[in-house]
């Protein structure tokens, strides 16, 4: 279950970090909510999922997905561009989460 606990925080994070932007400094109240609700979401899941998986082991996850998951939404919503070194350094990432996790104890 760790690893659903974990998988839930991010995409939760991911949900809080994307409205941020629209908040448009925390003056609209409805992306505001969802910017609250979505890390309050992901802190308690990321918790729960720390009772199974490493920290380190869920951070490294937690972040490489996120900044990925992120930076394709901005890329939906907001049209924010990436240069091919970033979608490069991107799969690094990515690359580098899947060896965390097959080395891991906890897979």
């Amino acid at each position: 279950m760790g690893w659903v606990y974990l998988c839930t925080a991010i995409v939760t994070e991911v949900i809080g970090t994307t409205a941020l932007k629209a908040t448009e400094g925390f003056t609209r109240p409805v992306p505001a909510a969802i910017v609250f609700i979505g890390y309050a979401l992901s802190f308690y899941f990321l918790a729960l999922a720390l009772k199974s998986i490493q920290v380190g082991v869920a951070y490294a996850v937690w972040s490489g997905l996120g900044i990925v998951m992120i930076s394709l939404l901005a890329r939906i919503f907001y049209g924010q561009t990436l240069s091919f070194a970033a979608l490069g350094g991107m799969g690094l990432i990515i690359v580098g989460v899947c060896v965390i996790k097959l080395s891991s104890s906890e897979s």
